[in-house]
């Protein structure tokens, strides 16, 4: 008889046991994470009614592995440009929830007598909320499209981010066992460091791999490259000291800015599959249901503190955030419950053999216990806000709608905003290139340099000329390079400002010089550095023609590549109208809905549901602010905005024949969002009717609502005058939009 290993047996009793579980729970409608870990409980060592795994250590390989996995796979859908368009609001609403729960999760172990380490540990497993059975609850419910989605969406991608560096810092923390603040601030710097050069490393070069071999790649040549990848990066990062699930991260990040991002997201969502089931199972097979028992009395505790610290802290940051009553509270009581995260910090305690034995399976029944609860929270939350609403004092709803709408005014960005940024972004991002470059060359370039070509003080010249070579182009971005040379000029013209420009100059070519003076170092005596560098920087400055075509080269091919990836239409859904309710959403029209060959008159969609067409996309092309004889076809996504009950309505009647929808589409040549826009005293559009003004023609875009004098107008009518201090919301494309501020702004200059 043949002799299995123990891993494939293992294995294939913790895939039978999760199979089981799965068919269970699609048919009782639960989350499948809780099956997983139940299949787990039943095969693990502290239940005998079925077979039992024989190698734990083995399957704590393959649950690695599953991390890995997991954390690819999210990053592939985090994109770093979707976290710029998350939006203050959002970031806002997920530092203060994360803050708030890492003390009150801190205190509670404190509370309950438990160490300093394992108080710690809970306050980073109650701070993440679960994006897997958060966006399973909305699906179920059908709330995707309202208003506060988008805005939980968004609070989800910050705190997967902030998730990645709590497990940066609580690893720094279960080394030097003490709160050190230099030894984390050093952590943090580090993580930015990498994060920073590997995000500029990984755009510049992966897409362009990518776009290249093309035309070799099919689905099994895409995957194999793509998980290749994914593991080098693993395999950097695990040498620099950081976990392997970041390397992972990143990798998947990098990958969502390619053209390639869906495709290989469909690819790997088997993989993901597999190896994230099997390690949900391994999180089962290491619960101890005597200790569950044994902490029933923490475990209810924590789980009201997890259930009304994020509800408390949510809604209180999106108030400070002007997102008005009713979506904070929605928003609250959405993301009131932990999961994958959670799992991964209190594996990686036990890991690092920090915390105690106890605080996983009390992680596991609080992450079970309010997973059950959620979609429960989130139909109770228009029931509480409408109690809320009832129970505060007029005056204080009339300031909250106040704060609500001031809170999104927008203002005019200045000149010195504009140059003072362009400096900040230049400095730190041409700072780590110069940093990572010379580096680069102490680690691998000079030792290749000194054993292989020449050796003694000459091979450290050879060195240090090569390196100067590939710091050139970055040292003139940074000592020479105006970014936003028309702003810069427009305060040069006011003398009282000449001496900071001056300065800031000045503090340039220091910083330049210092970055030369830092690799000089090494092969030269300080005061002869100094004086090389300032030759260099006036070679700089001679050849900065040649040196300028060069790194416009290098620039225009990592905007090419950031920049190839159209945003999905998921930061679409994150532009609203507050505190009016009403927001931008999608749907796509399925052949057999009944709008299909219907002209916009016939339908009578504003007239029947109270919402705008506000675009159609159509494969390729763009119909912004569709007229009303533009008809509907199948395949097309159509924009709708309005309040969550008038979409609510709209949906229905969309879906009456498929009941399906696709509020995350992809976008098509132009994207569309919500802009708003203060009506000044020398605005082209003062005292103009909305007819008059020309919105619609100028930016291809629609008026959906105006502000004026206190009163909110939704669907404003053609012939009503604008005045100065009119906010108007346009939806349409941005730079069209822009343009037409543009105008504006130019008007007031004259």
């Amino acid at each position: 008889m043949t002799h299995l290993p123990n891993l494939v047996m293992d294995l294939g009793l913790i895939l039978g046991a999760a199979g089981i579980m799965t068919l269970l729970f699609k048919k009782l409608k639960q989350p499948l994470v809780l099956g997983y870990i139940i299949a787990g409980l039943l095969v693990g060592p502290h239940i005998n009614l079925f077979p039992t795994i024989v190698e734990i250590e083995n399957i704590n390989v393959w649950a690695e592995i599953g991390v890995i996995f997991l954390l690819f796979s999210l990053g592939l859908e985090f994109s770093f440009k979707k976290l710029v368009k998350v939006g203050g609001a959002s970031s806002i609403m997920a530092g203060l929830e994360v803050v708030v729960m890492l003390l009150l999760g801190y205190l509670t172990g404190k509370l309950l007598g438990w160490s300093t380490m394992d108080s710690v540990f809970l306050g980073g497993i109650l701070s993440i909320s679960s994006t897997t059975i958060i966006i399973r609850a909305f699906e179920e419910l059908g709330v995707k499209s309202h208003r506060f989605a988008g805005l939980v969406f968004g609070v989800l991608i910050v705190e997967d981010l902030v998730a990645i560096l709590l497990m940066v810092l609580l690893s720094t923390l279960a080394v030097s066992q003490q709160f050190a603040g230099a030894e984390m601030l050093s952590a943090v710097l580090k993580l930015a460091f990498f994060l920073v050069v590997w995000f500029l490393a990984g755009i510049f070069l992966i897409p362009t791999l990518l776009k290249k071999a093309s035309k070799l790649m099919n689905d099994e040549t895409l995957l194999i490259v793509s998980i290749a990848l994914c593991f080098l990066m693993v395999i950097l990062a695990a040498q620099v000291g950081f976990s392997p699930a970041l390397g992972a991260f990143i990798m998947g990040s990098i990958l969502a800015e390619t053209t390639k991002a869906e495709k290989i997201e469909h690819l790997v969502t088997s993989v993901k599959d597999l190896f994230g089931a099997i390690f949900f199972v391994s999180v089962g097979i290491l619960i101890n249901p005597a200790m569950i028992v044994e902490y029933a009395g923490p475990i209810a505790l924590i789980t009201v503190v997890t259930l009304v610290g994020k509800m408390v802290s949510i809604t209180a940051g999106g108030l400070i955030a002007g997102q008005g009553l009713k979506t904070s509270i929605q928003s609250g009581m959405s993301v009131s419950q932990i999961g994958e995260f959670s799992f991964i910090i209190a594996t990686l305690g036990l890991t690092l053999n920090v915390t105690s034995d106890f605080l996983y399976p009390v992680a596991v029944a609080v992450s079970a216990i309010t997973t059950f609860t959620t979609p429960y929270m989130i139909k109770l939350s228009e029931p509480l806000y409408r109690s809320v609403e009832r129970m505060l004092p007029s005056r204080w709803i009339s300031s909250l709608n106040e704060y609500s709408s001031g809170a999104q005014t927008i203002s005019t960005t200045s000149d010195w905003k504009l140059v003072l940024r362009s400096y900040g972004i230049n400095l730190v991002v041409y700072s780590v290139i110069l940093i990572a470059i010379v580096l680069l060359a102490g680690e691998f370039l000079y030792p290749f340099i000194t054993e292989s070509v020449i050796n003694g003080a000459w091979g450290g010249i050879v060195t240090t000329a090569i390196t100067l070579l590939f710091m050139a182009p970055f040292l003139w971005a940074l000592a020479v390079h105006h970014p936003q040379k028309e702003a810069q000029g427009r305060i040069w013209a006011n003398k009282n400002y000449r001496s900071l420009i001056i300065v800031m100059e000045f503090t340039r070519i220091g910083i330049a010089i210092l970055f030369i003076g830092f690799l000089l170092n090494r092969v030269l005596s300080v005061q002869v550095a100094i004086i090389v560098g300032l030759f260099i920087i006036g070679l700089l400055v001679i050849f900065s023609k040649k040196i300028q075509d060069f790194y416009i080269r290098i620039e225009d091919r990592f905007m090419s590549n950031l920049n190839a990836r159209e945003i999905s239409a998921a930061s679409k859904m994150s532009h609203t109208l507050v505190p009016w309710d009403a927001h931008l959403t999608s749907f796509d029209v399925s052949p057999e809905s009944v709008v299909v060959g219907k002209s916009m008159l016939e339908l009578q969609i504003r007239e029947l549901y109270g919402v705008n067409v506000a675009v159609i996309e159509r494969g390729d092309r763009t119909i912004m602010a569709p007229t009303r004889h533009e008809r509907i076809f199948p395949g097309d996504r159509i924009y709708i905005f309005g309040t969550d009950e008038q979409i609510g309505a709209f949906k229905q009647f969309i879906e009456t024949e498929t009941g399906t929808t696709a509020p995350n589409g992809e976008a098509g040549k132009e994207d569309i969002e919500l802009q708003m826009l203060v009506v000044s005293a020398d605005s082209t559009l003062l005292h103009k009717t909305v007819r008059q003004s020309g919105v619609r023609e100028r930016t291809k875009g629609l008026i959906v609502g105006i502000e004026k004098n206190g009163e909110r107008m939704l669907n404003p009518d053609s012939e009503l005058v604008l005045e100065e201090g009119d906010i108007l919301w346009i939806v349409g494309s941005p730079w069209r939009i822009k343009q037409l501020e543009g105008a504006k702004q130019e008007a007031t200059q004259v």
